[in-house]
């Protein structure tokens, strides 16, 4: 199918909004649109909630170093932070289905090369693989929707997303840990390889094409994507292996790698003529402000929910589906909250939510100096999960606002992508530096003794990052210089989903890979 679409296949279908109203969400065609976008995405969000509860299992099953481990989560994470942007352009260009079709497919391949992975190496080469396709299609599922459904449909079936999205993510670690602890940890990626054809299936048959006429003057900025992820590798490679058995040099040398890719990576976005991140974006304070409290925030997320699976399974001798189910209320207050949470950064600015949002998830990851071998779920996992998910909830969905008021509207999308990509990289370089900071190496993760004395020394480090972020707050973002801006601000679209899985919002699907004026107020959610 070429075009925007055309035909009627269940009724209520037109060409889209680019060339007509759009497809009816109530009509047959706009629930298998539905169908299609909420199954590939919840396909990649299914790995993001339950990978980390493997991770004891599989480090045994391959006899894997912890380093070994901590590529298996940073290699997704390397090529998705890296292609992301560009992801999203890709889509505008050759059209939105299409790119999400490859992205699939690409998707399901890697997924199946994990789940045969006969040792670390390969299993870490298959999900850097993983993660290309995670970047082609995390974009595209949500850029369906805003490119396919009627403009009077659109709020409802960008909700409608988010929600079942959210789903999605709440099953995860019911679906994960039972695969771990029955069939075992290889099917938590070929899992993936029936999701994927159906989700082919549904799309070859049922969902318009669409696509961004001007996008094919657009030129993509492949040495920029390369030199970020270059950067990212080099940093990482240093951190893992400083903390394994990487020989002095080779830390010194890959690290050295790593700031020069960095300095070329600023050179080449500050003299292209359509730069990946345009850095004239950080002349904006506020806009500045909010991507380093993003660093702060979701640099702690992302250690606690790298090492609590770990603390839980190893040190407490839980088994993975207790594990993976154990965050479950962080997802649930997320689910019910986080609407509640932007809509009172609306009314009364996002300031106060801003500062009080980090500190109470700080003092939730303090109660878990509590959780130590021979604690019980109720008496002291679950009031720390709990009070974190709390502050979670009261953060995301006003940071997000924040993002989309500190720009011009027409860059929306791109600062949202641009947010989206510091929240990934924020949570990519603590699972390499935390075990590092810690004193957590080599095989130490399968002592019970090591990895509490371990956790509760990250706990601490987490919580001094969400209120570093929370100083953040009350030193740069005026109350009264942004309460009127996040009020006129585009609605968060993906505040409702686990913020760890789901970071702010994903590329606009014209903004993502360009810097001019575009669609106007276009940020969507991810």
């Amino acid at each position: 199918m070429s075009g925007h679409g055309s035909g009627a296949k269940g009724g209520g279908d037109t060409t889209g909004p680019d060339g007509g109203p759009g497809v009816r969400l109530s009509s047959a065609r706009g629930r298998w649109v539905m169908s299609c976008v909420v199954l590939a995405s919840g396909m990649a969000m299914l790995d993001g909630t339950v990978v980390n509860v493997a991770l004891p299992r599989m480090g045994r099953d391959l006899d894997a170093s912890l380093s070994g481990l901590q590529w298996v989560v940073n290699a997704y994470m390397l090529t998705l932070s890296a292609l992301l942007l560009l992801g999203g352009a890709l889509g505008d260009r050759i059209g939105r289905k299409r790119t999400l079709v490859i992205g699939v497919v690409w998707f399901a391949v890697a997924s199946a090369l994990c789940g045969i992975a006969p040792d670390d190496a390969t299993l870490i080469a298959a999900r850097a693989l993983q993660g290309v396709g995670g970047a082609l299609l995390t974009p595209g599922s949500l850029a369906l929707v805003r490119s396919t459904f009627h403009p009077d449909d659109q709020s409802r079936a960008v909700g409608a997303w988010s929600g079942l999205t959210g789903v999605a993510g709440a099953l995860g670690p019911f679906l994960g840990g039972w695969l771990i602890d029955g069939p075992g940890w290889r099917w938590i990626f070929l899992i993936n390889v029936p999701i994927a054809a159906v989700v082919i299936a549904i799309a070859l048959r049922h969902v318009p094409e669409s696509r961004d006429p001007a996008a094919a003057d657009q030129r993509f900025d492949v040495l920029g994507a390369v030199l970020g992820a270059l950067c990212l590798a080099g940093i990482s490679y240093a951190l893992i292996g400083a903390s394994g058995d990487t020989s002095d040099t080779a830390v010194a040398l890959s690290a050295l790698g790593g700031v020069v890719a960095g300095a070329a990576f600023v050179v080449v976005e500050r003299r292209g003529a359509a730069p990946m991140l345009p850095l004239s974006l950080f002349r904006s304070r506020l806009f500045s402000a909010t991507n380093a409290m993003t660093l702060c925030l979701y640099a702690a997320i992302g250690g606690v929910l790298f090492l609590l699976p770990v603390q839980l399974q190893t040190g407490l001798g839980w088994d993975a589906l207790e594990a993976g189910t154990a965050t479950l209320p962080i997802t649930v207050l997320m689910l019910l909250l986080s609407a509640r949470a932007g809509d009172l950064a609306r009314r009364v600015g996002p300031t106060l939510p801003l500062v009080t949002g980090p500190l109470i998830a700080s003092a939730g990851v303090l109660l878990m100096l509590r959780v130590h071998p021979g604690s019980s779920y109720v008496a002291d996992v679950l009031p720390a999960v709990v009070v974190l998910g709390a502050g979670m909830s009261l953060f995301v969905a006003p940071l997000t606002a924040t993002v989309l008021a500190s720009v011009e509207p027409s860059h929306a999308g791109l600062a949202s992508g641009v947010n989206n990509t510091a929240a990934r990289i924020a949570q990519f370089l603590v699972v390499a530096a935390l075990p590092l900071a810690v004193g957590l190496s080599g095989d130490a993760y399968t002592s019970a003794d090591a990895v509490n004395a371990s956790f509760h020394r990250a706990a601490i480090g987490c919580a001094a990052l969400f209120a570093l972020g929370s100083l953040t707050a009350v030193l740069l973002i005026r109350p009264t210089a942004v309460r009127g801006r996040v009020r006129d601000a585009p609605e968060p679209l993906c505040r409702s989903n686990m913020a760890a899985n789901c970071p702010p919002l994903e590329p606009g699907p014209r903004e993502a890979g360009r810097t001019g004026s575009g669609e106007g107020q276009r940020g969507t959610g991810g």
